[in-house]
């Protein structure tokens, strides 16, 4: 999260929070060190209400104010941004790196007017890729979005896994009806490009689409089942806002 990188000594979980948030405000990445400075403000807070010297609470109560100032100017930024359709976000995620889960990657980004999802990936064919994509359909039904479709679009696997792709496919599909949510799936020979498509106009193109997670060491490893704790393969996040996503 916000903290992650600040190993060099112990800080208090408010200035390591803030600090981070500072360093992201400063290499341009807003979304993300707006949910620092959102974070650190709320620690610092707790800080101030537990303080009883004066001269510190005076302190933090103005180090609070500056904070808030800057936040609510990068939440002015973004707002701006979104409504010319200008937005770009750059996250890399490094080799070997956790705390990349899908609930982490894309909850900035899902809220309750989110009621329809596109994803395309060539390459959901393989037992861990359809796990993957489970997993996505799992964070969406679990809100706070509220997603009745998800189209999904990839590539026909043609080899030996190919009734495999059909009857996982399908097991999903059942699955979803359950929650109330249609998947509908089509195929194309001539996709290469991997994005996800949310109807609040939030578009991200992943350099690895939703396979950037490395394969566990073993069944009973820490990062089988919580994804926080999976290392990833280096890959490129690429974040944007548009006013309309295409409906194809």
């Amino acid at each position: 999260p916000c903290s992650r990188g600040m190993r060099t000594q112990p800080q208090p979980p408010a200035v390591a929070t803030l600090k981070r948030a500072v360093e992201l405000d400063s290499a341009s990445r807003f979304q993300e060190s707006l949910v620092c400075y959102q974070e650190g403000i709320d620690l610092l807070l707790r800080v101030l209400k537990a303080t009883k010297d004066e001269t510190k609470k005076a302190h933090y109560r103005h180090k609070i104010s500056d904070y808030m100032e800057r936040a609510e100017a990068i939440k002015k930024y973004i707002e701006k941004e979104r409504e010319d359709g200008k937005y770009h976000q750059q996250i890399k995620i490094e080799e070997n790196a956790t705390g990349f889960s899908y609930e982490k990657v894309f909850q900035d980004y899902l809220n309750e007017t989110v009621t329809e999802v596109w994803v395309e990936d060539p390459y959901i064919r393989h037992v861990h890729q359809f796990y993957n994509f489970l997993r996505f359909c799992e964070m969406l039904v679990k809100g706070p979005c509220k997603v009745k479709t998800i189209h999904l679009l990839t590539s026909y696997d043609e080899g030996s896994g190919k009734s495999q792709q059909t009857n996982s496919l399908e097991e999903i599909k059942q699955s979803l009806k359950n929650y109330g949510v249609t998947l509908n799936v089509s195929f194309s020979s001539s996709i290469h490009d991997r994005e996800i498509r949310f109807n609040n106009g939030w578009m991200i193109k992943i350099g690895r689409g939703l396979d950037y997670f490395k394969k566990p060491q073993g069944r009973f490893c820490l990062g089988y089942c919580d994804f926080d704790l999976r290392p990833c393969h280096e890959t490129t996040v690429d974040v944007f806002h548009t006013k309309h996503t295409k409906k194809t």
